[in-house]
């Protein structure tokens, strides 16, 4: 994804909006998908775009650490998502050098629904 992003530590820097890249993986169990082939079986990924550029929309961020976090919150909401590795970076910032940060988070969901079935 590339997103228009206001980030930036010093406030200046945040004042304008400025191109980040975002990687995005999912980890799903796709098994019902693939043997159905239906949309409705699957994670929308037009769905996951949205919610991420949704999050970080009308924000301003002073860390790509923070901006990760609020992107793989929103996109965690989907209970089909186990988890998520997000990798964020900022091109053209420093000459010679492009910061990028990864994150990699659970779904709370996905963790209790494992745990609730280990129990029982």
């Amino acid at each position: 994804m590339r997103v228009p992003v206001h980030v930036g530590a010093p406030a200046d820097e945040r004042a304008r909006a400025q191109a980040v890249e975002i990687d995005l993986e999912l980890q799903t169990d796709c098994t019902d998908a693939a043997a159905s082939d239906n949309i409705a079986d699957a994670v929308d990924y037009a769905h996951v775009y949205d919610a991420c550029k949704k999050a970080l929309s009308g924000r301003s961020f002073a860390l790509l650490e923070s901006l990760a976090a609020a992107c793989l919150a929103a996109v965690l909401v989907d209970p089909r998502i186990r988890s998520a590795t997000l990798r964020v970076r900022k091109p053209g910032i420093l000459e010679g050098a492009t910061p990028e940060i990864e994150l990699t988070r659970a779904n709370p969901g996905k963790a209790a629904l494992g745990q609730a079935a280990k129990g029982a």
